[in-house]
């Protein structure tokens, strides 16, 4: 204790104090050792630097892949059908009442040599989340609208998904061969939505087709090679494998059934996958056909059989080089969630923006979500909240739409970190169960000014307050002291103001700085009169002061203490 206090100047030290690493360090130093402090390292840590050694092994010169293609799209819009005609099959036969009640994975090939990886999500409101899925993993969407039917409610909610997930939309616009399609229409409500076709002088690729004759399926694909072509997509197929989960499910006789996507490396028959909260060996895995795959590229979706446990859809999955490693680090997740630490990222609260304003790590955006009763209140809404801008923080609202809170829309704030504000709307009973488990935030209003100043105050906490600094006094070295336990103690004489153990200092020396800046400012080590700690000592009277930091002091210098208050910024100012 005694070697503490001499080391660090504290007095507050006892035999059960617990030592911080500073602490620990300056104790070594005064015995004269020196001490590494070394944290300790998880599996998952270990099993995420063997990843990153593996995949820097494995480095080469990429090679283009295929893209990976998704079709969203309105209920009944001819999404699924459309899909058939492209791979010469008859899935929505198929299915209970011909809608499609899972994610499916196909790779076709077309006739000029083109792979293609089409993802079929479900076009229904129930499957929402499904939906968000396939966009987020997907590298160009496949926008379907009926021509003789527009956009949709399901449609909306795809373009925003798409766009939330920064991927090129194609829009297919199908029924054409219908009496009473109008694309010219279904054209003009894709503007209201940011999406002006080409032939109108806008950057979307817009194509007229028909699922039932297949008339423009071809211009389709090679728009499709086109965009991918513009993208540059590629991978390295040397890599360990790495992807997302697509689907699975756990059968009673086979086991755990995963689809999975991969997107970078070649996965191989034997290799240990970690997904989720599943790990194992890939026994057998087979492409969309049925066939039976010894290895897995680039772009390829694979059912794989081997995993001990199912991962949710949507998981990340990669290869790992040590099977031990791997069911550790997995075993580590499940404790993890066990315990009640999510395994994601917290979502953003106005009440945590409030809490988390002075730290460094906080995104100075508020992302929201914006839900409405009427397009008369949603376009005020929209005005009044386009005039808080400051250029330090930022309010970005990803999307502004009529009707309930939904299932959908949950999951757009889980996948954006965003904050759901409903205006004169309730929020689906589905939707609220959601928000509680991920933790994201439905705050909802009827006034709009409620909405402007809490978010408003929300973003001027994102502000870094201003820093004011106010000069409280000098003191004059008149004499100094050496000390074996402190270093140099200086004897000195307030000549004004008040110097004060908690203010910071600067050391002047015949009239020029020569200690103390404004980034690091300083403190005192102790300040003492006689005998007796002092919190502060005003004009006229003699002090002692020590300055660890700062040794080479002397007679004559001048210290200046000041303080610096913090001032609350507002987005005014």
């Amino acid at each position: 204790i005694r070697h503490l206090m001499q080391s660090t100047g504290e007095l507050s030290f006892n035999m059960n104090t617990v030592l911080d690493d500073a602490q620990v360090t300056a104790l070594a130093a005064s015995f004269d050792r020196k001490v590494t402090i070394v944290a300790e390292i998880s599996a998952e840590q270990r099993l995420e630097s063997s990843k990153v050694e593996d995949e820097e092994a494995a480095e080469g010169d990429l090679e283009p892949r295929p893209p990976v293609v998704t079709i969203l799209g309105h209920v009944d819009h001819g999404k699924t059908s459309l899909l058939d005609k492209i791979r010469k099959t008859n899935v929505a036969a198929g299915e209970f009442g011909g809608i499609t009640q899972h994610i499916g994975a196909f790779q076709v090939v077309t006739e000029t040599g083109h792979a293609i990886t089409f993802l079929d999500t479900p076009g229904h409101a129930a499957f929402t989340a499904m939906r968000a899925r396939g966009a987020n993993v997907a590298d160009i969407v496949i926008l379907v609208v009926a021509a003789d039917d527009g956009i949709m409610p399901q449609t909306e909610e795809a373009i925003n998904h798409a766009k939330l997930a920064g991927v090129p939309i194609i829009i297919a616009l199908n029924k054409c061969d219908k009496p009473n399609a109008n694309p010219m229409r279904v054209k003009q409500q894709l503007t209201a939505h940011a999406l002006s076709p080409e032939d109108w002088g806008g950057d979307t690729i817009c194509v007229e087709v028909s699922a039932l004759n297949g008339t423009g399926v071809d211009t389709l694909l090679e728009a499709i090679a086109l965009v991918a072509e513009v993208e540059e997509l590629k991978a390295n197929p040397k890599a360990p494998a790495a992807g997302h989960v697509i689907e699975a499910r756990k059968d009673p006789h086979r086991g755990v059934i995963a689809t999975l996507l991969v997107e970078d490396g070649t996965l191989t028959r034997g290799d240990v996958v970690v997904a989720g909260m599943g790990v194992g060996r890939v026994r057998t895995m087979q492409d969309s056909n049925g066939k039976t795959l010894k290895e897995a590229g680039p772009g390829t979706p694979v059912e794989l059989f081997g995993l001990d446990d199912v991962p949710d859809a949507g998981d990340p999955f990669h290869v790992a080089g040590d099977e031990r490693l791997a069911r550790a680090a997995v075993e580590e997740r499940k404790l993890s969630l066990r315990e009640g630490s999510q395994f994601q990222r917290p979502q953003a609260t106005l009440e945590s923006l409030f809490k988390e304003t002075a730290q460094e790590k906080i995104d100075k955006t508020l992302n929201l979500i914006l839900k409405a009763d009427v397009r008369g209140s949603l376009e005020p809404l929209k005005v009044e909240l386009s005039k808080l801008e400051h250029k330090e923080v930022q309010l970005d609202t990803l999307y502004a739409a009529l009707g309930a809170v939904t299932q959908s829309d949950v999951d757009a704030a889980i996948s954006s970190n965003a904050v759901i504000i409903g205006f004169n709307v309730l929020s689906e009973s589905a939707a609220r169960k959601s928000a509680e488990r991920a933790g994201v935030q439905i705050r909802h209003y009827n006034v709009i000014y409620e909405v402007v100043d809490d978010l408003k105050a929300a973003l001027e906490n994102l502000l870094a307050p201003e820093q004011k600094e106010r000069i409280t006094g000098h003191a004059e070295i008149r004499k100094l002291f050496a000390s074996s336990k402190f270093g140099n103690v200086a004897g000195c004489f307030v000549i004004d103001g008040v110097v004060r153990r908690a203010d910071f200092i600067r050391i002047y020396r015949d009239g020029r700085l020569v200690y103390g800046t404004a980034d690091k400012p300083v403190q005192v080590d102790s300040l003492r009169r006689v005998k007796d700690d002092m919190r502060e000592v005003r004009e006229g009277f003699e002090c002692g002061i020590r300055i660890s930091a700062y040794q080479d002091v002397r007679e004559g210098d001048v210290i200046e203490f000041f303080e610096i208050k913090e001032l609350k910024r507002t987005l005014e100012s």
